[in-house]
């Protein structure tokens, strides 16, 4: 097996054509590099070097095919070490990123610029997703990190950390009678039909908007349900029902959906980052220890 060492020996004695020279450039008395390439010869079972007194005539055929192969051996090594150390250190490599709709419209945006501005040779790879569908491709490694919204049914190996916070507030449709009116409770919207999430894609969240709408004395009529709150509110836009949706997204459709705020201390919720095995990168974009 020839090493890197013994290939750099070859490279700098074929370039400066002299022992003494390419010893004194490696660093090392001239006896060792005598030596070294000698046994490089004999490990390859061919002439390398055309010989003088202390210097080299010429390179071989058998030398000058070696020489080309070790120069990109070594440019391919010195490149192997540079990127893992910059993997190691965040300033390279790839983030898979999941989130839910709403967190498009609170920090997140603001933190990927950043991001992108400190370290630009990392690879952002940006995936909206429900908060289960992003548990289930954290476990299943094809996603790095996601901002997701608790509580997670089955948390064991899933690490959270606080990112933003958002509130429930009211959607319905702008030419809906009730959009006339400023403020809006819950129990105004107890007779209309409505548009939901399925509670399989994110049980909390799904069941934090039916506790609000029982403290406010009704259960829910859900006739349409869709995946992700772009979904959703798009569906509330066309007419199809009203909602309970993160105020966060107030700037989705202004003109075709009227939002209405809730008063309540329950509509509050936390966005939290949720990762397994942070790798460099990760930590890096999130300030997260390793």
């Amino acid at each position: 097996m020839i090493d890197l060492r013994k290939m750099e020996q070859f490279v700098a004695l074929a370039e400066e054509r002299h022992f003494h020279r390419a010893a004194n450039r490696l660093g090392m008395s001239q006896p060792p590099l005598t030596v070294a390439i000698r046994k490089l010869e004999e490990d390859l079972g061919v002439a390398l070097i055309e010989r003088g007194q202390n210097r080299v005539l010429g390179l071989t055929a058998a030398g000058q095919s070696f020489l080309r192969d070790a120069r990109e051996t070594l440019r391919q090594a010195n490149h192997a070490i540079t990127t893992a150390r910059e993997v190691a250190a965040g300033r390279t490599g790839l983030i898979r990123l999941g989130y839910v709709g709403s967190a498009l419209y609170g920090r997140l945006p603001e933190t990927i610029r950043a991001f992108r501005r400190a370290r630009p040779d990392v690879r952002l790879e940006l995936r909206e997703a429900t908060t289960a569908t992003q548990i289930a491709g954290l476990r299943e490694g094809s996603l790095d990190a996601g901002i997701v919204i608790p509580p997670i049914a089955q948390l064991a190996g899933i690490e959270l950390r606080d990112f933003d916070r958002d509130r429930l507030c009211i959607a319905l449709p702008s030419e809906h009678p009730l959009a006339g009116k400023a403020e809006l409770c819950l129990s105004d919207i107890a007779e209309e039909d409505f548009v939901l999430w399925p509670m399989a894609e994110g049980r909390g969240f799904h069941l934090q908007v039916i506790r609000l709408c029982a403290d406010a004395g009704f259960v829910p009529r859900v006739t349409q349900e869709a995946h992700g709150m772009h979904a959703v509110l798009s569906l509330v836009a066309v007419g199809a029902g009203v909602s309970v949706v993160p105020e966060s997204m107030r700037q989705f459709r202004p003109d075709q959906i009227a939002y209405r705020s809730i008063a309540a201390a329950a509509a509050d919720f936390p966005l939290c980052l949720a990762v397994i095995e942070p790798n460099p990168a990760v930590a890096a974009c999130f300030g997260l220890r390793r």
